[in-house]
């Protein structure tokens, strides 16, 4: 399993890029996964609903389950990501982080404005759809999910 972290400002269009990026991906035969970053006060499950009753109640894990789909609710004391990428993505070809800039993890930077974070986060590479001042040595992609997913079969996936 292969792990990258797109990030960027709010607004820049990470979530766009990366719903562009995956069907690329997937037709050239990756299984990929996802991994949102979201603040402590974002509530994933719904209050008042059974799923979130049942952990208010101390249930260690809740398993939402139907014919289609699947979640599971648990509450951790800040277990290492590293730990649930292991234990619920291991058997993916590639997991996408969107967020989580602080991680160790490669990171490609799509880029709106402002002042980009490349140069002061490592990255691996801009995606931007104009120019951008980025230190040297760092590729400045434009947002065509086939030029990135080349660029992530030559850099990261094949490795």
């Amino acid at each position: 399993m292969k792990v990258l972290a797109v990030i960027g400002h709010k607004g820049s269009g990470k979530t766009t890029f990366i719903c562009r990026l995956i069907p690329v991906l997937r037709a050239r035969g990756y299984r990929v996964g996802t991994v949102k970053h979201v603040g402590p006060e974002v509530e994933p499950d719904t209050p008042g609903k059974d799923t979130f009753r049942h952990r208010e109640a101390g249930a260690a894990r809740v398993l939402l389950y139907s014919q289609r789909l699947g979640a599971l609710f648990w509450e951790h004391p800040g277990d290492p990501l590293e730990e649930y990428l292991a234990r619920y993505m291991g058997d993916l070809d590639l997991v996408i982080l969107e967020g989580f800039k602080g991680s160790a993890f490669p990171k490609i930077e799509v880029y709106r404005s402002g002042e980009p974070l490349a140069g002061r986060i490592p990255v691996l590479a801009v995606i931007a759809d104009r120019p951008a001042r980025v230190p040297d040595g760092i590729p400045l992609l434009p947002p065509d999910p086939e030029l990135v997913a080349d660029f992530l079969e030559a850099e990261l996936l094949a490795a």
